[in-house]
């Protein structure tokens, strides 16, 4: 049975709000699909968890991607959470990975980009820098500070194929405990990494806020799927543009593609690509393509 689970809370007479997640299955699955270095996975699993918390706060049907871009040994990191709580993520590195912080890893003109893409309407990004020692709780605190105004602390660990998140925030009001927010801070700042990814989230819950008044909602189940189809190829295709499209043809007789979250092959053919640019579309192809 899968134990990836997210919860949404409420402490009733404070404003304050929280998610937690654990993801298992979904964490798993990301890593079937490359051999990513021990701390690259653990810093994606770490980006998956906090990606699954601020999806909880969405209000609209769309897709939430994350993105910590540098020009160091990691190039790309790369979440997207749907409002279906289906995530993906992958990244992108070159050589060896050592064992230092995310800052470090991605090297100068490092940044992290959070875009809101709903599926009616225009889609909203937000790009902020990366300070040194950073850790990915830390840039998304500080990202929701500078950019959101919202008051936010998270909790990330991943161990064990586990990854696992706490977070909360603290809304507007004009009234209220007012010393509630820097009291639940204090209580989810007892929380160990171990536990995190261990407890059952309800158990994590009355383990930290036992003595507060907390409506937990009912349960989201995230999984893992990818967004990747052929028509998405083929429009990525178009716009490579066709003399580029034609080079690789000439090169290789097929413009083979592979979707770099899931691991999907797709292989478009000269009358496919024809097809495709005189605005026909792909000719569709039963069954997964491997």
């Amino acid at each position: 049975m899968t134990q990836d689970t997210l919860e949404r809370f409420l402490f009733d007479n404070a404003p304050v709000r929280g998610e937690i997640v654990k993801l298992d299955d979904t964490y798993r699955e990301v890593l079937t699909r490359h051999d990513y270095p021990p701390v690259l996975a653990r810093f994606i699993g770490e980006l998956m968890a906090a990606g699954t918390l601020l999806s909880a706060t969405l209000k609209f049907e769309g897709t939430l991607v994350m993105q910590l871009h540098g020009t160091g040994a990691v190039r790309l990191l790369v979440v997207e959470v749907t409002s279906d709580n289906t995530i993906r993520a992958m990244a992108r590195w070159e050589g060896d990975i050592p064992d230092v912080s995310l800052a470090e890893l991605l090297g100068k003109d490092k940044r992290f980009m959070l875009t809101l893409d709903p599926d009616e309407g225009e889609a909203y990004q937000g790009i902020v820098g990366l300070e040194s020692g950073q850790s990915v709780a830390e840039v998304i605190e500080h990202y929701m500070k500078h950019s959101e105004q919202l008051e936010t602390r998270i909790w990330l660990a991943c161990e064990q194929g586990v990854a696992a998140g706490l977070m909360v925030q603290k809304m507007p009001a004009v009234q209220g405990d007012t010393d509630a927010w820097d009291r639940i801070q204090a209580l989810a700042q007892t929380i160990t990494p171990e536990e995190l990814v261990t407890l059952p989230v309800r158990d994590v819950l009355y383990r930290l806020f036992n003595e507060e008044e907390v409506r937990v909602f009912e349960p989201a189940m995230p999984r893992f799927a990818c967004t990747c189809s052929r028509e998405r190829v083929g429009s990525m295709l178009e716009m490579v543009g066709r003399e580029e499209v034609d080079h690789v043809l000439a090169e290789k007789s097929t413009v083979d593609v592979t979707c770099e979250f899931c691991g999907k092959d797709y292989h478009f053919d000269p009358v496919d690509i024809e097809q495709l640019f005189a605005g026909h579309g792909t000719t569709p192809v039963q069954g997964p393509v491997h």
